[in-house]
C-alpha cells in the first residue's frame, strides 16, 4: 500500500472513532439525564415545571455534542482539517 491509501484509511478510521465516541457518550448522558429527571419528578412533583425547563436546556446541550463531533468527523474524513 502506498502512503496516500494508508493515510486515507486512517482518516476514515479516525472519523469512525469520532462518530462512535460522540454517539455513545451522548446516549449515556441522555440516559442518565432522563433517569434523574424522572427521579426528581417523583420526589418533588411540585417542582416539575422548573425541573422540566432545566431538563430540556441540558438535553439540548448534551445533544449538541454529537452534532459537533459529526461535523468534525466529516471535515476530517474529507481532508478539510
Amino acid at each position: 500500500m502506498d502512503n496516500q491509501t494508508l493515510t486515507d484509511a486512517y482518516k476514515v478510521l479516525a472519523a469512525a472513532i469520532i462518530f462512535t465516541g460522540s454517539s455513545i457518550g451522548a446516549a449515556l448522558g441522555l440516559g442518565i439525564l432522563g433517569s434523574k429527571y424522572i427521579e426528581a419528578c417523583a420526589r418533588q412533583p411540585e417542582l416539575i415545571p422548573t425541573v422540566r425547563s432545566q431538563f430540556f436546556l441540558v438535553l439540548g446541550l448534551v445533544d449538541a455534542v454529537p452534532m459537533i463531533g459529526l461535523a468534525f468527523g466529516i471535515l476530517y474524513a474529507f481532508g478539510v482539517i
